[in-house]
């Protein structure tokens, strides 16, 4: 029987904004169905973002939604989630709007470790704002800002997640859809902040001027191009050397923000009372 999305939609939104052949309406449906799989209620869950295309995606979603200014998603959803704790709170962003102007934040964010899951839309690009370079636009990659190719080094996402303290950090690519809900569904499962990074494409800013083919192309080269961490652990060294690894990356446990900040107004209470 075919899945339902449109339960959790808001179909008066639609249709939605994305060109063809952007990988978002991907991360969308493995999104909804890691919220079905969880049986989580509508207003168990809230769903925050900045700005960018991956910041619309809480406009087509029938939950408690939050839309905020470019870069601040995580210290906004952070402030609601010790209002509202009960909430499962879900971030999406792209890769600029995360770890460009919103840096600072994903760095704390990972750092105090409060409950809850980021997840990057990894275009490579700024797909909404004109095709200028972002943090993980590959080295000698075209962009209206690189012109004649990138020369600056990507971001490793999934890398800073773990140096700067968060707890459950994965990735995954929009052609490995299985693999992508279930990270999904663990990151949102774990207590603590979560980050899962999504290899994706946007054939408009990047694709089409990189000379990258079809929509289709360019989300197969993912197959190519990583190795998931299972696999990484029986093959030799040369086999997977330049490749990505996708799957779990990073998962402890410590605790969390949340709780450590109630316990202190607890026993200031107690101390005033």
């Amino acid at each position: 029987m075919a899945f339902d999305y449109f339960k959790y939609l808001r179909t008066e939104n639609l249709p939605h904004i994305w060109c063809p052949g952007c990988g978002h309406g991907i991360v969308l449906k493995a999104l909804l169905r890691s919220i079905d799989e969880l049986k989580l209620l509508k207003n168990e869950l809230c769903l925050v973002s900045g700005i960018g295309c991956a910041s619309r995606l809480p406009g087509y979603v029938d939950v408690n939604t939050l839309h905020t200014t470019h870069g601040r998603a995580i210290p906004f959803a952070s402030g609601l989630k010790l209002v509202k704790p009960e909430l499962k709170m879900i971030i999406t962003s792209g890769d600029g709007d995360a770890v460009a102007i919103g840096g600072n934040h994903f760095i704390h964010g990972c750092r105090r470790n409060l409950d809850m899951t980021l997840i990057i839309f990894n275009n490579l690009i700024y797909g909404m704002t004109g095709g200028q370079q972002s943090p993980t636009t590959p080295t000698g990659r075209i962009s209206t800002t690189t012109p004649l190719g990138n020369p600056n080094y990507p971001f490793d996402f999934a890398e800073l997640a773990k140096a700067a303290g968060a707890t459950f950090v994965a990735r995954a690519t929009t052609y490995h859809v299985r693999l992508l809900q279930r990270v999904i569904t663990e990151a949102i499962g774990h207590k603590g902040f979560s980050v899962v990074e999504v290899l994706e494409d946007c054939p408009t800013q990047y694709g089409r001027r990189n000379k990258l083919r079809t929509p289709a192309q360019m989300i197969e080269r993912y197959k190519d191009l990583t190795v998931s961490v299972e696999a990484a652990d029986s093959l030799p060294i040369e086999d997977i050397r330049g490749k990505l690894l996708i799957g779990v990356l990073h998962h402890v446990e410590r605790p969390e923000f949340g709780e450590q900040y109630q316990r202190i107004i607890d026993e200031a209470r107690r101390a005033a009372g």
